[in-house]
Formats: structure tokens, sequence, C-alpha cells
């Protein structure tokens, strides 16, 4: 619409301001001008979300379902009959060397327990299904009635008095309210006993489930109310398999002896090996190729080269001292230690022995195999104990010694010399063989020289007439303590070895009047006399050992074994096992 004519009913010039205008400027000189109107923003695109931090793989291949839960198919299978029927314990103990699953399984025993399903209408199961509330809830650790307690940094009786004081109150969203106590060991003895009570009653909607690594600390009184799960080691070789197939979902490369020796380095425990599997990924990235390969797992670990424990073997075995040195030096300058020299010889020895019985399974290349089984064929079962027992025994040296390579070269160098060495067996079928065809005379020279002048004059004859009238003790008696210095028919002049108390005069007449029908005139001497049938006996069995030792056989028996002792065996021990001995020729 135009604007109307003025009052004077002229139109309005074409410059002139429009009621609109003058509103405008009324309003202007009543509250000011308006702030103009702001520019328009320009667009910005929407921030990039940051990525999320790395997980370790301990954590993130962290045992989801009992499924993924390895090595445990005992627990897995009570677990699982126990749900079924319906008979589930109040309270359980997961007991264990670190990292083979306490935590993760009494996690997986919260979801089992109270898993509802994805519709809502699911009971108790051993196959959670992981996609309702309360397992995802119990996996992220946010559920109010799944709670967690580190019983290292909650040892107090008050800590204690606060589950006992909740336990009371029903479960607000679950099932079960559980407890999860982790190294309940760790507790201290009131609180235990705090405790007791309601771990033996304990209201139906709550259950207790304890994890510890050193059970042996736990009150028996906590352990007879609990139900036990002893987790068991990892295998190696299941290991070995869970890290291929983790590499497989990582997109790593890995070789099979590369993760056998993380596996072997783990020690049973899937978290000390998925760490070290972890560093080894790390470590291979540098190389470029990101391929974790046996050589540098091997350099990462410190462990001794396959190839180079095979040829300290050879060397040990071979008698190749100059080699064996070489060996230990070079693996000494690229960081290997000795113990570590030491303890590839002795897994060594052990594979071979294993051959021989068809046990060894666990080498990775062709070359190894070979070789064992060559070793295997070659020495003897008894050569093989005894080069463990001296390389256990060098091995322990090496670890106290002030010096560890100095040890770890003459351990070696003993074993080596020892190595030729024959078995026990053998050596004591030699000395039977070598004394069968000795001459007797110059074992017997010592004891003929002292007991010729006895025997002339009938000592002994004497003392078996004594012992054939029924006098037996003071036939002994003669026998280990009467030195005689003259003997003559119905005379003795004698003299006491050493250590026997009193005065034998009296006794002897007696005994030899007795044993004769003659009166003797006996009287002690002065001098020492001739050596007692004892002592007699004593000095010829010592001159007859003295022998033994002198043959070039014992001497290098004893050489290699100083703490060797020679043994008599006796006639009834030997007749005993004839018959009943598992040992051939």
């Amino acid at each position: 619409m135009d604007d109307s004519p003025d009052i004077f009913g002229d139109e309005p010039e074409d410059d002139a301001p429009s009621a609109a205008d003058l509103e405008a400027a009324g309003q202007e000189s009543m509250f000011g001008a308006p702030e103009p109107a702001p520019a328009p923003k320009p667009v910005v695109a929407a921030p990039v979300a940051q990525a999320q931090p790395y997980r370790v793989l301990a954590r993130k291949y962290r045992s989801q379902t009992f499924a993924e839960l390895i090595g445990q198919d005992a627990m897995v299978q009570t677990l699982a009959n126990a749900i079924k029927r319906d008979r589930l314990a109040h309270a359980f103990l997961m007991t264990g060397i670190r990292g083979v699953g306490k935590t993760s399984t009494a996690r997986l025993i919260a979801k089992a327990l109270n898993c509802v399903g994805p519709d809502g209408q699911g009971g108790p199961t051993i196959d959670p299904c992981g996609q309702c509330e309360p397992c995802l809830a119990i996996a992220e650790g946010r559920h109010i009635d799944v709670i967690e307690m580190d019983a290292a940094s909650h040892t107090g009786v008050d800590d204690v008095r606060e589950i006992i004081e909740a336990v009371r109150y029903a479960a607000v969203s679950a099932r079960y309210k559980i407890y999860i106590i982790d190294e309940v060991h760790m507790l201290s003895r009131n609180a235990f006993n705090a405790l007791l009570k309601t771990l033996e009653e304990p209201p139906p909607h709550v259950k207790f489930l304890f994890a510890t690594t050193e059970v042996d600390k736990l009150p028996v009184t906590v352990l007879s109310r609990c139900q036990r799960f002893d987790l068991k080691r990892i295998p190696t070789e299941l290991l070995a398999s869970h890290f291929a197939m983790i590499c497989g979902k990582e997109g790593v490369e890995a070789e099979a002896e590369a993760l056998a020796m993380i596996a072997a380095a783990a020690d049973g425990s899937v978290r000390d090996g998925l760490s070290i599997l972890d560093q080894a990924i790390a470590h291979a990235d540098l190389g470029g190729d990101g391929k974790v390969i046996a050589a540098q797992v091997q350099d990462m670990l410190g462990l001794a080269d396959k190839s180079v424990q095979r040829r300290l073997f050879a060397a040990l075995i071979g008698g190749d001292g100059s080699g064996l040195l070489d060996i230990v030096d070079q693996q000494f300058a690229l960081g290997v230690e000795p113990p570590a020299l030491l303890r590839g010889a002795l897994e060594l020895t052990h594979r071979v022995t294993l051959a021989q019985l068809g046990r060894d399974e666990s080498s990775f290349s062709e070359e190894e195999r070979a070789a064992i089984s060559e070793w295997s064929q070659r020495l003897s079962a008894g050569q093989l104990h005894r080069l463990w027992q001296l390389l256990l025994k060098g091995h322990e040296e090496v670890k106290t010694a002030p010096d560890p390579l100095v040890a770890a070269r003459m351990a070696l160098l003993r074993v080596l010399h020892a190595a030729d060495l024959p078995d026990p067996g053998t050596l004591a079928k030699h000395l039977e063989s070598a004394f069968a065809n000795a001459p007797r005379g110059e074992s017997n020279a010592a004891s003929t020289s002292v007991a010729a002048p006895v025997a002339a004059l009938g000592w002994e004859q004497l003392i078996e007439t004594v012992d054939q009238s029924g006098q037996l003790r003071v036939a002994q008696v003669m026998r280990d303590w009467v030195r005689v210095i003259a003997l003559a028919p119905g005379e003795l002049t004698y003299a006491v070895a050493p250590g026997y108390p009193g005065d034998l005069g009296p006794e002897l007449r007696d005994a030899l009047l007795r044993a004769t029908g003659e009166r003797w005139t006996v009287q002690r001497g002065e001098g020492e006399g001739t050596p007692t049938l004892r002592e007699q006996a004593e000095a010829q069995k010592a001159a007859e050992t003295e022998l033994l030792r002198r043959h070039p056989l014992v001497e290098a028996a004893f050489a290699a074994f100083p703490q060797a002792e020679i043994i008599e065996e006796k006639p009834e021990a030997r007749i005993a096992s004839a018959g009943g001995s598992k040992w051939r020729n």
C-alpha cells in the first residue's frame, strides 16, 4: 500500500521519509541505535575424534567367554555341570600362578550367574551372551552389584566389615550380588576371622569369588568354606598356538620357533607370554618388515642361539677344549650371560635323554632333530645322567661365583674332561676283572709280616679253643683287645690295646683253665706286643684299599668324582640281589 496524502491533501514527495523511517528514527532517539546484525560464522568441520589409546595384548585379549579360557577344561566342565544342575556354591576360590586367568575366571563366573540373554529372559548359563546389560557392565567393570576389591590394599577388618554390612541388602539390578576379592591371602588374620561367619552362611543372593597366588597362606577355616579350583600352568605348545592365533588377529607374521621361545619364556603364564609377545612385536617393527623372527626374540630375551647350543654340546662330548672356550667367549661378547650357556646345555641334555625314550617333540628344525637323534643313539643313559649332574653342579657354581665367566669356563672344561670316563658300572667291572687276574702275594705282604709270629705260636688256635668251649665273649675280647708279648705252653704275657677299661688277667686265667684244663700263668707285661687280631685285619684291609686306590682306573674315577667313596659290597647283599636286579650287562 502507498503512503496516504498528508493532512493538506498533497501527495508526498518522492524523497520524503516514510512512516517506517519516522518510526525507526523515533526508536533510535529514545533507545539508541540498534546493534548491527552479526556476520554469519564460517562453517567449521567437526573435529575428528581422538584415537583410542593402545591397549596391551594382555588386556585386549583377556578371555570374555569360557570358550576363550585356554588350558582349564576341567574347571569349565565342573562349572557348567554345576550351573545346569543348579548346584552353585556360595564361595569359589581360584588359585594358581600369575597370569593363568584367576581374575578373568572370577569375572566370567559373575557374567555366567547374572546373564539375562539378549531378550532379557535368560538364566544362569556357562555361555554368557556378552550382549545384555549385565554382561556389558561386568566386562567394563561398572556393574553396581559386582564389587571387585583388591585385598592387597584393603587388608583390615574395617574393609571386611563394610562387606558384612552390605551383604544384607539385595542386589539392585542383577540376579546375584557378587564380591570378587583378588589376592585374598593378603587379608589380615582379624579380617579373615570377621569374614568367616558371613562366608559360611551368606544370604542366598550373595556369591564370593576369591583369587590368590599363595593358597597356602589362607586359613584352613576359609578353605573349608570355599569350592576350590586350582588353575593349571598352560602347556608350552598350547601357549604357542594361542600366540599364533593372536598374531593372526593383529596382522603380524611370526616364526613358529620365535613363538615357541616366547611360550617357553612365559613359564605357563598367558599374561607373561602376551607381555613378551607385545615386546617382540615392537622389537620386530624396528627391523622394517614387522615379522617376529627367532633371532630377534633370542636377542631380546638374552637366550643362547640354538645352533650355538648344539655346537657347545658337540664340543663337550667331543673333547674339543679350545673350540669350547671360543664358543663361550663369543657368546659372552654378544651379551649372553654365562648361566644361560649352562642352562642351554642342561636343556639339550634333557632333550637328548627324552629322545632315547621317543619323547622329544619340541624340535622346530630338521637340523636340530637330526642332531638330537644322533646323540641319543651315540650316548648311553649313564653318560647323559652323569653329564646332567656335572652341568647342574656347574650351573650352581656359576650363579654364586665372583666371576661367572671364569666359573663357566672351568665348569664346562670339567664336564669335557669327565665325558670320556666310564660310568660306575663299567668301572666296577674293570676293577673286578683287574683284581681277579692280579697276583695275591703283593696284597697280603703287609699282613703276613705282622701275623706270622702270632700264627707260629698258635694264638689263633688258642682263641678258637676258648670260643668252642662256650666262652664267646672272652674269645671276642681276646681277638679285639689282647696284644701278645710272649706265648708258651701254660704261659701268657700280654698287653691291652688302648681303650679297654679294667684288667683282663683274672678273666683270661679262668677262661684258659676252662678251655684247656690246665692252669696258666697269665701276666701283663711291658711293651706294646703284637697287634691284636682285629688290628691285623684292619691293617690288611687298609693295605688292600690303598692298593685299590693306586689302580689307574680308580685314580681316574676319584679325579672326576672327588667326593666318591669305595664301598665294599657284602656277600649276602650280592646274593640277595642276584636274581632281582632289573639291570642287564
